[in-house]
């Protein structure tokens, strides 16, 4: 039989989660492929990236958009297993589950929504045939990359503060500041010194020192801890700080750093994410696309 739909695979992903116990999208994969009797040269039929198979992506993606939807939450790298509301869907007996279907939650209808380009947001109603592919192509990626920093964020969080330490270091020596590892590594997390987690070196030379406070939230990160911070700076006669964490930050907090003389950058969760995409830190390459055009000066007569 041919592969199945992403969405074909909605509700028989669902109902294999039905146990309510943790399983691993391996495992799953190999059932749904049972499932569907797809034969070896299925199972094996490649995306034209050669990256990963077919089949293999679109139950991760069944699986994401249901997680989109609370059907479905992760539990670790890899793993995931069913919700309250993934139960209730069952027990309603559909008849099958699709993005029509999903988009009775707010959640799924959010995460739909198309991101912010240069011209605006793209009318959600925009029909992909109105849409150029390279407009198609830069819609998919800015999802897939969102996606992509839900996770991460969701990984940080359940992992111990020791981490969330580490890749502090391993993103701001990527961005160049820092000097060595090695320097870094005993710069952070080494203060503690009235609101101040560690130091860092602005450059190679040390020609400047940024101070660093890297803390992990769950709620919004309001303007007395921002202003506990500038304090600190202050009593280091410094004026270079950045704050970073993995919630986000009140617009108190926002409003406090626009007006004090102290230069502090804020790193919410969101922008911490995107950062470790850009420079690499946790996240690995799967595939990579070349749009190309075509080169008038080699048919440019001499």
């Amino acid at each position: 039989m041919p592969i199945p739909d992403f969405q074909s695979m909605m509700l028989p992903l669902l109902e294999f989660a039905s146990d309510g116990q943790e399983h691993s999208l391996r495992e799953t994969i190999e059932v749904l492929a049972d499932q569907f009797s797809l034969s070896d040269e299925e199972r094996n039929e490649l995306l034209p990236s050669g990256q990963q198979s077919i089949f293999d992506n679109r139950v991760g993606w069944a699986r994401t958009h249901m997680k989109k939807a609370g059907l479905l939450e992760s539990t670790r790298r890899g793993h995931y297993k069913i919700t309250p509301r993934g139960q209730e869907v069952l027990r309603s007996n559909p008849p099958k589950i699709n993005m029509a279907f999903l988009k009775q939650f707010p959640e799924f209808v959010e995460f739909l929504r198309p991101s912010r380009d240069k011209a605006g947001e793209i009318d959600d109603q925009e029909s992909i045939e109105t849409r150029t592919p390279e407009e198609v192509i830069e819609t998919a990626y800015q999802k897939v990359r969102q996606e992509l920093a839900t996770e991460l964020l969701q990984v940080i969080k359940k992992h111990p503060p020791a981490l969330f330490e580490r890749l502090v270091i391993d993103l701001l020596i990527k961005m160049g500041y820092g000097g060595t590892r090695k320097d870094a590594g005993q710069a952070i997390g080494r203060s503690g010194d009235g609101g101040i987690d560690g130091i860092i070196k602005e450059d190679r030379l040390g020609l400047d020192i940024v101070y660093i406070q890297a803390k992990r939230w769950e709620g919004n990160v309001g303007s007395p801890e921002i202003q506990k911070f500038a304090g600190a700076l202050q009593g280091q006669r410094a004026k270079k700080g950045v704050f970073i964490t993995t919630s986000a930050f009140s617009q108190a907090a926002l409003d406090y750093v626009s007006r004090i003389d102290s230069k502090i950058v804020l790193i919410d969760g969101d922008m911490l994410a995107q950062l470790m995409i850009d420079f690499n830190i946790g996240v690995t390459s799967v595939a990579a696309y070349e749009l190309k055009r075509i080169d008038s000066d080699y048919f440019t007569e001499d």
